[in-house]
């Protein structure tokens, strides 16, 4: 030992010692979270996190390994061969991995044993291959009795490291499992060195390929950041997955919440208990945290396991989708209680097999009152008078010998009518007279005999459920007798079957709006696409989204939000007839379909959708518009199946929501490749800042009284590094949908104040401001953030906006902008004339300037009409005093024109295009005569 600590204390840097042990102990309990991850699964995902546990520790324990040896100092020139450093790698990722899938496969004591003497072995072939890998000038020798010391050291703490990660549960173990399993490496890793040692010789510089110590660093570095990358990764997905399983425990949880008289759980492929409501904890005495993880036969008798009943019941549910069976279980404190159980097969929505939800109740009261009707004859009266069913004796001759007083109960009939010594067919008719089945038509009285009559002639098996309307749902099961007889026993399973039915419902409807969820929405147009391919009709699916439903959220609540929804849902439902229905998928996505056969049906259809957009929402003191996009997609021109008809129908209703004027747009082939396009240049533009593809041009602003240059318009420009330059017009709006917008204004602002700041006489920069950062709550802040970094004085920034941004929500953006104004900052109002240009908006703020559209300028020459506008624009600025510029000016009779009519400024191709920062050289000014 003493050897050891020596060898540890003058033969190596502690600080490499001390970073070997610290990769040795990340490895280690990275490879015990991804072993006790890996217990849970089964088939593929079981072999990627035991291959992934492998992977983590192996290049652990390599690393570990060659960082150790890069603090040894032999006292000579090292060098590594390359080949056998490889091959080293290779194999303590291959033995650590092959012990793992053993200790998964084998896990007793034998199992565990074989493979901690793997993992020992795949660690110790590791640690002699890599010193042979070890080219100095010098012979190793190696003592026999250390060697084997080394790997005795090993496997002593490896095998408890292995049963606390098999078998632990807690984090204190995981910890005690991660630190044994380092210990064993550290330990043959530094009793196998003091195993060596080393005389002069003569070394062979050709004997193989020669990796220096440096070299070997980097790919140390390079094996420890895999590592650390691969437990990163692999944990993530884990972390994922106990996401998902938390999610599902919850949606369980909110399912049976309140259902309290009987056990309601979920279990995994593997029959392995997932979730527990607190029925199960009160029927069974387990608690969640003891139940989860539990395989179905841990509540099953020592007999039901030996004869694998368990097995059995999971089998029969797969095959068939259900099992339903009685039968003996066992409580937590070892009592027993008989139980009626059904496991239902569950499945996703693409059809894959996800687990088993698992009902059982307590029928020990049952199974007792049965035992004692024939146990305890003597005590016939009392026993029948507590039994919760109701109960029918038949003799061998179909005659009713005995019935409790529950079974007058639950049939409403009146007790001082005995139908004792009567034959089955008049006990039939006496019980459809009863008040229980009061007012059900001929028809259902018929059947409801027919049934009863079959099922007295079944023998055991499952009960059969009568239902008799909306009043009462009985079940009922008829047991043969040794002599010839029969009972017969009636339950009352309203409540429950009420139960299940909200169950049900809330499993397929949506709770805030009482429609069709996605789920019930997608199995409904399945059906309807069988039908529509047997029969020949065609299936319409409309996808709906409504427009700038967060700003409502925003401004008035979320209650206000909800209410909405709520009214939206009762008008689209009054909208639908039969063969149509309607959904909501989720927040603000609403969908319909319809079945049909002409284009006259489908159009009224669309017609009664739009309508319920067409009136204010909400109560009269707080109404509002509730504007939708609606897309089209039409089977079997738009897709055969299920999932690429929804697909082009929301890209329908993208180009609906994209145009302005465009509330139901029909699917079209093109749109596929146009959403692509979208979806690249949208990946694109978020790393177009980075890459520097972005630049800003500029624009004079000239006035047209003084022939002096004002300032310039700064105007965004995207290099595509293969697309080439594209416009602005197709990449904004982009911008906005994704949010990129934010960022992108706030670099162009950025970027346009620093160059400013250089320009001389006090030269303005007007910048443009994007409908969408006016819903910014921090813009205000934003801008006052830049001006202090770039050192521009607010008077010289002029930010442009168009009157559409104000109008979705004018009180917000109104509010926004005399925050920025307060600053010191001016502001214009950008394509004035056009869109929703109103008197009110120039009143509500007072503006600095205003911006006459291009398109008037542009036909002023020959528009009598342009001409109108632009004079009546001007005549308004100078009404309200505020100055007024033009856009576009080209020609100099454009000019000329403005001038005359009293114009202040203007810019446009005329003054010159726009062009890169104008630095210290001015462009000069045109003279407009």
């Amino acid at each position: 030992m003493f050897d050891v600590l020596h060898c540890i204390k003058d033969q190596h840097d502690y600080r490499l010692v001390l970073l070997a042990v610290v990769i040795c102990i990340v490895a280690s309990m990275g490879a015990v979270l991804l072993i006790r991850h890996a217990r849970h699964l089964s088939g593929h995902q079981t072999v990627r996190w035991v291959a992934g546990a492998g992977l983590a520790i192996g290049f652990g324990i390599w690393a570990t390994h060659f960082v150790a040896m890069l603090g040894y100092d032999p006292g000579f020139v090292a060098g590594y061969d390359l080949p056998l450093t490889v091959v080293s790698l290779i194999v303590a990722i291959t033995g650590t991995t092959a012990a793992f899938f053993v200790s998964l496969a084998w896990v007793n004591r034998k199992g565990l044993a074989s493979s901690s003497l793997l993992f020992c072995t795949g660690i110790a072939a590791m640690h002699y291959i890599g010193m042979s890998a070890l080219e100095l000038p010098a012979r190793m020798h190696w003592n026999v009795e250390y060697v084997a010391a080394s790997l005795v050291l090993a496997i002593v703490p490896t095998y408890p490291a292995l049963v606390l990660a098999m078998f632990g549960r807690s984090l204190r173990s995981g910890v005690a499992a991660g630190l044994l399993m380092a210990t064993a490496i550290v330990l043959l890793h530094f009793s196998g060195m003091t195993a060596l040692r080393l005389t002069p010789a003569v070394m062979d510089h050709d004997a193989a390929m020669l990796v220096s110590p440096r070299t070997m660093i980097v790919l140390v570095t390079a094996g420890s950041l895999g590592l650390l990358t691969s437990c990163i990764a692999l944990l993530a997905m884990a972390r994922k997955a106990r996401l998902a399983l938390q999610a599902s425990d919850l949606e369980m949880r909110i399912l049976v919440r309140g259902i309290t008289d009987c056990a309601i759980y979920m279990l995994d492929r593997d029959a392995r208990v997932v979730n527990w409501n607190a029925g199960a904890q009160r029927l069974k005495g387990y608690d969640a945290r003891e139940a989860i993880g539990l395989p179905l036969a841990a509540f099953h008798t020592p007999e039901d396991r030996a004869r694998s009943l368990p097995q059995q019941a999971v089998a029969h549910a797969l095959a068939t989708g259900k099992f339903s069976g009685e039968g003996w279980r066992i409580r937590r404190d070892g009592t027993r209680f008989w139980a009626h159980v059904t496991i239902e097969k569950v499945t996703a929505e693409n059809g894959d097999h996800i687990g088993f939800a698992k009902i059982t109740r307590d029928m020990t009261r049952f199974k007792e009152d049965e035992d004692r009707l024939r146990e305890m004859a003597g005590h016939l009266d009392a026993a029948l008078g507590n039994m919760y069913q109701g109960l029918c004796l038949f003799d061998a001759d179909r005659r009713l010998v005995l019935a409790n007083p529950r079974f007058s109960e639950i049939w409403g009939l009146d007790p001082a009518e005995a139908p004792l010594g009567r034959e089955l067919s008049a006990v039939i008719d006496l019980v459809l007279g009863g008040q229980a089945v009061s007012g059900l038509s001929h028809e259902a009285l018929d059947a409801l005999r027919l049934k009863i009559g079959q099922m007295f002639e079944v023998s055991g098996g499952s009960p059969v459920v009568i239902d008799c309307g909306d009043r009462m749902v009985v079940s009922m099961l008829s047991r043969a007798m040794p002599d010839g007889g029969r009972v017969v026993t009636f339950e009352d399973i309203t409540e429950r079957r009420r139960s299940e039915a909200r169950i049900a419902h809330m499993a397929m409807h949506d709770s805030l709006t009482g429609l069709p969820n996605r789920p019930a929405f997608a199995h409904w147009i399945d059906a309807e696409l069988e039908q529509a391919r047997h029969f020949g009709h065609q299936l319409a699916v409309v996808m709906i989204d409504l427009d700038r439903f967060k700003e409502i959220n925003d401004t008035r609540g979320h209650g206000a939000g909800d209410l909405a929804l709520q009214h939206l849902s009762r008008r689209l439902l009054d909208a639908a007839v039969d063969g149509e229905v309607v959904a909501r998928l989720g927040g603000d996505e609403f969908a319909a379909a319809k079945r049909f056969r002409d284009k006259a049906e489908l159009a009224a259809f669309l017609d009664r959708l739009q309508a319920c957009f067409a009136t204010p929402v909400g109560p009269q003191d707080n109404a509002f518009h509730l504007g939708g996009s609606l897309g089209v997609a039409v089977f079997p021109h738009d897709g055969e199946w299920r999932e690429q008809i929804l697909n082009n129908a929301d890209l329908a209703m993208y180009r609906a929501k994209g145009n302005l004027g465009e509330r139901i747009a029909y699917y079209e082939p093109a749109m596929d490749e146009h959403a692509r396009a979208r979806r690249q240049i949208a990946n694109d533009l978020r790393q177009a800042i980075d890459r520097g593809e972005l630049s800003l041009v500029y624009q004079a602003q000239h006035s047209l009284s003084t022939d002096a240059l004002n300032g310039y318009e700064a105007l965004l420009r995207w290099d595509h590094p293969t697309r080439g330059a594209i416009s602005p017009v197709e990449f904004i709006p982009i911008a906005e949908e994704t949010g990129e917008i934010f960022r992108i204004g706030e670099w162009v602002m950025r970027e346009a104040c620093r160059e400013a700041r250089n320009w001389p006489g006090g030269l303005k920069v007007a910048v443009n401001l994007s409908a969408v950062q006016l819903l910014q709550a921090d813009l205000a802040d934003v801008v006052r953030a830049i001006l202090v970094e770039t050192g521009l004085s607010p008077a010289r920034l002029e930010l442009e906006i168009t009157e559409t941004a104000i109008i979705a929500d004018k009180i917000r953006a109104l509010h926004l902008l005399r925050q920025i104004k307060a600053l010191g900052v001016s502001i214009a109002i950008d394509d004035f004339g056009t869109g929703y240009s109103s008197l009110d908006t120039l009143h509500s703020f007072p503006f600095d300037k205003i911006k006459i559209d291009k398109s008037f300028v542009l036909k002023s020459q020959h528009s009598v009409e342009a001409r109108a506008i632009i004079k009546a624009v001007l005549a308004l600025g100078r009404s309200l005093n505020m100055p007024v510029l033009a856009e576009g000016v080209e020609t100099l009779a454009q000019a000329v024109l403005l001038k005359e009519q009293g114009c202040e400024e203007a810019q446009g191709y005329y003054f010159g295009r726009p062009g890169s920062a104008p630095g210290v050289q001015e462009m000069p000014a045109m003279a407009v005569v």
